[in-house]
């Protein structure tokens, strides 16, 4: 038999959505109307188009890849060793992030809005006390902490136990045969039928419960995540699936567009007294054109990026580090640079530039060289092999020929 062919595209599609992601960090600084931890005068209103564009997909992407992740990690792993895997590789980062890494985002909007006295040591003593602090001195100040933007390892850290938990269930008889029934979806099941799933739990959710990123009143949220996080783990390896992506790639970018064109007017002009079926119908769409976007992703990702890139070994162990780091860089050299006035082109430019040679120096001259750093920041040890790369001596195991990679999550 042919051995299965490594799956590159699913370590690009990681590293180009979060490289995403830092450039739309970036750009919150600066789309008006949209409140962030740090705001530029120079704001524009225009930006909220290309932001909804991604916004209503972004982080599905990374919970649907975080599952595919745990797929491919099960080939190898499992119950609780899997388990105690990926505690250390979450918990451990997050611990340390909000600890060390994140700090530096309350300190500066706390001082922005007026709310902090400068002085970051001073600050970072009573920090790392839990405050007490003046109300809305930062994202987080009723807590007297925050994990800010590294609500993400927490999230899924829960989402990976809780389907470890459930992986009895999911490989019963019922379990299978669900699991088959997906595995069969063709054509224009396969673009519509996992929307329902999000579009029912905005119905049922959404008007109850606010998105917060504290992980306890998140109920709306977690149903969303959760949901493409277990169709991420469900694709896995299925070649069915991706080769029918693939084949639909042209398809579904076209619908996602034109759905994106209907969603985006009556999300501007939508009356804030709509009625009940107005609403429903713009969390129809607004869900629909989020599945579509995914599946599109993926088939285009499939197509184009499943090859061996050069530069793709060294940036898929970049991915963590640069997520841990970019958003303090982002909100620290805004808070240094707003002050300059250096204008609505120079300041966004040296913004962007300046997250990412920092991410790009901090990880090259200091993380992956300390044997220490590495696993506060989600990398392996120094002279650990991925067991996924198959030995030069023989030909590799089957399970051995998966992408895992360096996955952030």
């Amino acid at each position: 038999m042919e051995p299965a062919a490594r799956r590159h595209d699913i370590d690009a599609l990681r590293v180009l959505a979060f490289g995403l992601l830092i450039l739309y960090h970036c750009a919150m600084a600066y789309v008006a109307d949209w409140g962030w931890h740090i705001k530029s005068p120079h704001t524009a209103e225009w930006l909220q188009y290309p932001m909804l564009f991604l916004n209503r997909w972004r982080m599905e992407l990374l919970f649907l890849i975080s599952g595919l992740a745990l797929s491919f990690l099960q080939r190898r792993a499992g119950g609780l060793r899997l388990a105690g895997m990926r505690t250390r590789r979450l918990l451990l980062p997050l611990l340390f992030g909000m600890v060390v890494v994140v700090p530096l985002q309350p300190y500066c909007q706390g001082v922005s809005n007026g709310l902090v006295e400068p002085g970051f040591w001073r600050f970072l003593l009573r920090y790392w006390t839990f405050g007490p602090w003046p109300p809305q001195a930062f994202d987080g100040w009723q807590f007297g902490w925050t994990w800010n933007h590294l609500w993400y390892l927490a999230y899924v850290w829960v989402y990976t136990l809780l389907l470890l938990a459930l992986m009895p269930l999911l490989r019963s008889r019922p379990g299978r045969a669900l699991q088959a029934a997906i595995g069969r979806l063709r054509g224009p099941a396969l673009l519509f039928l996992p929307a329902l799933p999000l579009i029912l739990w905005s119905w049922l959710l959404q008007a109850r419960f606010a998105e917060t990123h504290d992980l306890i009143h998140d109920w709306f949220i977690h149903t969303e995540y959760l949901s493409v996080f277990l169709y991420g783990h469900w694709l896995g390896s299925n070649t069915g699936l991706w080769e029918e992506l693939r084949r639909l790639r042209w398809r579904s970018l076209g619908i996602a567009l034109g759905i994106f064109c209907v969603y985006l007017p009556m999300l501007k002009y939508l009356p804030d007294d709509a009625g009940l079926v107005l609403l429903s119908l713009t969390r129809a769409l607004r869900w629909s054109y989020c599945w579509l976007a995914l599946a599109a992703v993926l088939g285009w990702g499939h197509q184009l990026l499943n090859r061996p890139f050069r530069w793709l070994p060294y940036a898929t162990e970049a991915v963590f580090p640069w997520y841990m780091l970019h958003q303090t860089l982002i909100v620290g050299l805004a808070y240094l640079l707003i002050p300059l006035r250096f204008g609505p082109v120079l300041e966004p430019a040296l913004l962007v530039m300046g997250t990412v040679a920092g991410c790009a120096l901090l990880h090259e001259c200091l993380i992956r060289r300390s044997p220490w750093l590495r696993p506060l920041f989600g990398l392996a040890m120094q002279g650990k092999t991925r067991r996924s790369e198959p030995a030069p001596q023989r030909p590799a195991r089957a399970e051995e020929r998966q992408p895992i990679g360096q996955e952030p999550a």
